[in-house]
């Protein structure tokens, strides 16, 4: 009698369902197997972490998230640590983020460790309206320097974000400098990475990209100043 074998019933049809090469089935395993006791549920999704099909890898990661305990976040930081699979690495971020401070460093590592475009978005994505101001700050610098242009997009956009933090300077003088790089994606996007924060320099900043070369950037500076406008109006 093999392993599954043992299993009551129910359980092993979750099994077979997580399995399954069709996405309601496996929707459907991982909603019973979330209602399952973790001491159950863990150990299943464990088995499943060890397929060498990435999409079954990706399930397991998944049905992690559903059950926050000590075992879920070891078997979640070895993916994050080993696993090379990009569908599989930003589904361990995103369930691992519930975790909360003690998953911070690990995704900062998968970041640094990844050139996967996705999956640093993800991680971007999920620090962006958290605390850890330093942790983005070191994210969204590394994202900058990224080749793929989607990928340094988000990081300026994330400097943006910390123009009301304790990282205010650094992120400020960034963002002035990408107000002039060649690139016209890179001074839109900072562009409107300064709009959330309004003083000397980043008035001048917006009132020379009013005149800038490219019509989208001019789109953008006009219409953070007229956000300022409406703001100071009130």
């Amino acid at each position: 009698m093999s392993e599954h074998d043992e299993l009551p019933v129910d359980l092993e049809q979750i099994d077979r369902d997580l399995r399954d090469r069709a996405l309601d089935k496996q929707k459907a395993g991982l909603d019973k197997l979330a209602k399952v006791s973790a001491e159950i549920a863990v150990p299943i999704l464990a088995r499943l972490l060890e397929s060498s099909d990435f999409m079954q890898r990706r399930i397991a990661v998944m049905g992690l998230g559903n059950h926050l305990v000590e075992a879920s976040f070891q078997l979640l930081a070895g993916v994050i640590k080993t696993d090379r699979d990009p569908n599989v690495m930003g589904e361990a971020a995103n369930s691992i983020f519930d975790f909360g401070d003690r998953a911070i460093p690990l995704l900062v590592h998968l970041f640094k460790e990844t050139n996967n475009w996705l999956v640093r978005q993800s991680i971007i994505s999920l620090l962006l309206d958290t605390n850890y101001h330093a942790e983005i700050f070191t994210i969204a610098e590394i994202a900058i320097a990224d080749e793929t242009q989607s990928v340094k997009e988000v990081g300026i956009l994330a400097m943006g974000h910390l123009l009301n933090s304790p990282f205010q300077e650094p992120a400020l003088s960034i963002l002035l400098a990408l107000c002039q790089d060649p690139v016209w994606r890179n001074r839109w996007r900072a562009t409107i990475a300064l709009q959330s924060l309004q003083n000397t320099a980043t008035k001048g900043a917006i009132a020379r990209l009013q005149q800038d070369e490219h019509f989208r950037v001019v789109a953008a500076a006009l219409e953070v100043a007229n956000h300022w406008a409406d703001r100071s109006a009130l």
